[in-house]
């Protein structure tokens, strides 16, 4: 595995702008409707995160990439929800997702602006909400006012953990055991994103085929 990693860390390397525009992008989709419900930004930010503590990436532009691409996304979606109102909450795709919808609907209606802060640690409503207050209303100013302050909050909270992890496990494994094993701390953190995005798909097709099997049969 390790002589996957040399090269694929050497063209990150030569490469960076190519992962923060990665990270830019899962960011921004991740925020959109319905794509953001399946595509696995978070893991894919907490993996490229493993490659800052080598220099290989910059802590400062990762964070940037995330919060600029969730910046994005959240606001196109809210945009979207802003013009067409609660029209597009009743129409396709989000008509494929009533459970989630009415859970995002419920979700600002009990938390208000909040919601919008919030939302944004809660998959898969994180997706929903900023459309779903668009929808309902919500003025631009009072929007921006709370989603800018939560993705300066999210942005490190999925960012820094990853780079602090691996920085430790770098350190104490490269003290101890040199220079053989000093991608492992790599390895480790992409494993450990990976398994936990696949934790995540799992459970939320899981929960779709709960909603599925509840449906009445015509």
């Amino acid at each position: 595995m390790t002589s996957f990693l040399d090269p694929l860390i050497s063209f990150v390397s030569v490469h960076a702008w190519l992962a923060y525009l990665t990270l830019f992008l899962a960011a921004l989709l991740e925020a959109v409707p319905v794509v953001g419900s399946v595509i696995p930004g978070s893991t894919i930010i907490l993996a490229l995160s493993a490659l800052v503590p080598g220099g290989d990436l910059k802590l400062q532009w990762v964070l940037l990439a995330a919060a600029v691409g969730a910046v994005i996304g959240d606001g196109s979606a809210y945009w979207l929800g802003h013009r067409q109102q609660r029209e597009i909450l009743n129409t396709w795709p989000l008509t494929n997702y009533p459970r989630v919808v009415e859970e995002s609907e419920t979700f600002f209606h009990r938390f208000g602006s909040w919601a919008v802060f919030f939302a944004r640690f809660v998959p898969p409503i994180r997706a929903f909400v900023p459309v779903t207050a668009g929808a309902l209303g919500m003025t631009p100013a009072r929007f921006y006012a709370v989603n800018i302050p939560a993705i300066l909050v999210w942005a490190p909270a999925h960012v820094l953990p990853g780079v602090l992890a691996v920085s430790a496990f770098h350190q104490y494994f490269g003290a101890h055991h040199g220079h053989p094993i000093k991608h492992m701390w790599i390895l480790t953190v992409v494993a450990l994103a990976i398994i936990g995005g696949l934790g995540v798909w799992f459970y939320r097709r899981r929960q779709n085929g709960v909603v599925a099997a509840a449906k009445p049969q015509a």
